[in-house]
C-alpha cells in the first residue's frame, strides 16, 4: 500500500497507512511507514503502532502470535488472561502488552518501540521521527 506523507511539527512525518475497515478489532497488521516495517494493532478497537524490532533479538516482533499469558496456577490448571492483547516474539517468545508495549508481567524493563497512531474520518495515520524516514 502507498503511503502519503505529510509533516506533523518538525522533527514528525506522518503517514496514511490505510482506512479505518482496514484495521477492524483484534487486527494486527504490518505496513511500511518510510523506510520502517510498523505493526498497526486494534485492542478492543483502540489501535496501537509498534516497530516491527523486538527488544531482546531484533527479531520481527510484529510478525508474531497475537493471544493471551498464562498466568501461574496449580498442576495441570491453566488461567490464561489478557486475550487479544499480548503479543509473542515469534523468535524467543517475549510477551509484550499491546496496550504500553512493556513485556508482560513488567519482568524486563526493554519495551516496543511506540509509534502516535490516529483516525481522522476514516484515515488511519501513523507518526514516525522524520529522520527514520529521510535518513538524515
Amino acid at each position: 500500500m502507498s503511503v502519503e506523507a505529510t509533516t506533523a511539527g518538525s522533527s514528525q512525518v506522518r503517514h496514511r497507512v490505510g482506512r479505518a475497515e482496514d484495521f477492524p478489532p483484534g487486527c494486527a497488521k504490518l505496513v511500511t511507514v518510510g523506510r520502517l516495517e510498523v505493526g498497526v494493532f486494534n485492542v478492543d478497537g483502540e489501535l496501537h503502532a509498534y516497530r516491527n524490532y523486538c527488544p531482546h533479538r531484533a527479531a520481527p516482533v510484529c510478525l508474531g502470535r497475537v493471544g493471551g499469558t498464562m498466568l501461574p496456577a496449580d498442576r495441570g490448571e491453566f488461567i490464561i488472561v489478557d486475550q487479544g492483547k499480548v503479543l509473542m516474539c515469534p523468535w524467543h517468545r517475549w510477551e509484550f502488552d499491546l496496550t504500553t508495549g512493556r513485556t508482560v508481567f513488567e519482568l524486563d524493563r526493554r519495551r516496543l518501540i511506540r509509534y502516535s497512531v490516529v483516525r481522522e474520518g476514516d484515515e488511519v495515520f501513523v507518526s514516525v521521527p522524520a529522520r527514520l524516514v529521510n535518513g538524515a
